[in-house]
């Protein structure tokens, strides 16, 4: 697939390297080439020769020179001038032409235009929401799952095998605490101190037979509310358009002989990382950087919790993943670095393992912010909060600042239908896409598209407008690459915005249907039918719908 602004770089990079006296450029040019912000930047913009500027010896100003000559040489008709500015930036100003087989590439590329940059492609683990089946999803693991959703279309996209998983703990004490808080519920008494307290423990016990019968073991009943959790946590998942691939269950870990936890401790152990001391058997973080060693298996024989997530690790190894993404709450930001130790003491490298915070959402609605705690059975749940906002509103505005900021969500702003409302006017722009093409009609603009379209040919100057929309559109494959590697969903919300933004500009400086001449009437639908391609391509990475009408 044809990049335009890749290829363009690439003259950047042979022309440097001309100018060092070599051959060939460098693997991976270290030169930057980005959309001009002013009209007196160009369209394009390089630094590459205040970077030869050390090895040749030579001020940058007459570098960048010499480095247009260069650039102009490659380029012929598609440069239309270039100019050296400030300490040594080289400004390309393109050809309408270059625009012309800009859009042609454009609509080659298709809704494939900007994948597959990742090279290499790797095989992935995405873990992420992993809520506990002791209550449903709460508001604030919207923003975990809107995250890891986004992020594993993204990656995909970008050319990774990515595998998105759900793993739930269905042992342990928090387990026994819900069973213990359901009976109490069905005899009438308020369950434990530790226990959990929120309307939906009493619903459970009016749903779960024998919750009150003493002669059924706490245990059996923790395993149905669990059962009854999981189904009603999936459902919401669905209705939120997250998808997983597996749900883990933490049980299978205890589980078969040897067990996995078993067969990661028996690791560990040959590897010489774990020793015995005072009746419990402990891993020897300190060897890689954790602040002190941490217990395995008590004195009991029971196992911790970072046990089980220690054969989780090693699970996901043994089914063949590369790498392991991890996004957590900011509330495991000390946990992470036993977790990074116990993946290398595994004989894995540390880099491979990713945990990323994701930090605290409040919903704001005035001047007030829902509180939210589980256990207290204070909070909003997801449910709540799609009724209120809708599906689109919630995953958009969860995605808009990125994960390492806390979220303010403004409930009033999800809400409005205006221009002031990101997602609704994202949306927008892609309704009147799609309404300008509907009025165009199929038969036109499959003509407006075709490879030997009339507009191939110069057919008048472009505005500026229209060449402002096609650097964006461009631009995807960075935009992509970047919000891949950064781990930045966030990134490919702002691009929404701004295409809708530039498509704003363009309908206000440009007519589409009967514009004249003829060729810039089919320029305009084909630079139309591009956007609307793109801005349904990115609206599906964020999980966000992308309407005809509205």
């Amino acid at each position: 697939m044809t990049d335009p602004v890749a290829e363009l770089r690439m003259v950047v990079a042979n022309a440097a390297a001309q100018l060092r006296g070599g051959s060939q450029p460098d693997a991976q040019p270290p030169a930057r080439l980005e959309r001009g912000r002013r009209a007196e930047q160009g369209h394009y913009a390089t630094n590459a020769a205040m970077l030869l500027a050390p090895t040749l010896g030579l001020a940058p100003r007459e570098i960048a020179q010499a480095l247009g000559e260069h650039v102009a040489g490659a380029l012929g008709g598609d440069l239309l001038a270039y100019a050296v500015a400030g300490p040594g930036f080289l400004n390309l100003e393109l050809s309408d032409d270059w625009y012309r087989k800009a859009l042609r590439a454009l609509l080659d590329g298709g809704e494939r235009f900007g994948a597959g940059g990742a090279d290499p492609g790797e095989r992935i683990l995405l873990e992420f929401v992993s809520a506990n089946p002791t209550a449903v999803l709460v508001a604030a693991s919207g923003r975990h799952a809107a995250y890891g959703d986004a992020l594993a279309r993204i990656l995909r996209l970008h050319g990774h095998s990515v595998s998105s998983e759900y793993y739930f703990n269905d042992a342990g004490s928090q387990i026994r605490r819900l069973g213990e808080s359901v009976r109490a519920r069905a005899l009438g008494d308020e369950p434990p101190a530790d226990g959990y307290q929120g309307a939906y423990v009493a619903d459970l016990a009016s749903e779960i037979d024998g919750a009150a019968d003493p002669t059924v073991p706490v245990d059996v009943i923790a395993a149905k509310a669990v059962a009854i959790l999981l189904e009603r946590i999936k459902g919401t998942l669905v209705r939120y358009g997250v998808h997983f691939d597996t749900f883990f269950s933490e049980r299978t870990l205890h589980a078969g002989t040897p067990s996995p936890l078993q067969r990661a401790l028996a690791r560990l152990r040959e590897a010489g990382h774990v020793y015995d001391h005072d009746g419990a058997v402990w891993l020897r973080t300190t060897t890689f950087g954790d602040d002190k060693d941490r217990v395995l298996l008590r004195s009991g024989g029971e196992p911790t919790y970072f046990a089980a997530d220690v054969a989780y690790m090693e699970n996901k190894r043994e089914r063949g993943f590369e790498r392991q993404l991890l996004p957590v709450g900011a509330d495991h930001h000390g946990y992470l670095a036993r977790l990074k130790a116990a993946f290398q003491a595994l004989g894995n490298d540390p880099d491979l393992l990713e945990p990323l915070i994701i930090q605290f959402v409040h919903l704001v609605e005035g001047d007030a912010r829902a509180a939210m705690s589980k256990r207290r059975g204070e909070f909003v749940t997801l449910d709540e909060l799609l009724d209120e906002i809708g599906v689109d509103a919630t995953r958009y505005f969860m995605l808009q600042s990125s994960h390492e900021r806390t979220l303010d969500l403004n409930l009033d702003l999800a809400r409005s239908e205006s221009s002031e409302n990101p997602v609704y006017y994202i949306q927008y722009a892609h309704a009147r896409l799609s309404s300008v093409l509907a009025r165009v009609g199929e038969e036109r603009v499959r003509s407006a598209v075709a490879v030997d379209a009339a507009w191939s040919s110069p057919a008048g100057e472009l505005h500026s407008s229209e060449r402002q929309l096609l650097r964006r559109l461009l631009s995807l494959p960075e935009e992509v690459a970047e919000a891949a590697e950064r781990r930045a969903p966030h990134r490919m919300a702002a691009y929404a915005l701004e295409l809708a933004q530039d498509l704003t500009a363009f309908y206000r400086d440009c007519k589409v249907v009967g514009a004249e001449p003829p060729p810039t009437e089919a320029f305009r639908i084909a630079l139309c039918a591009a956007a609307q391609t793109q801005l349904a391509v990115v609206l599906g990475l964020l999980g966000v719908s992308a309407p005809a009408s509205m």
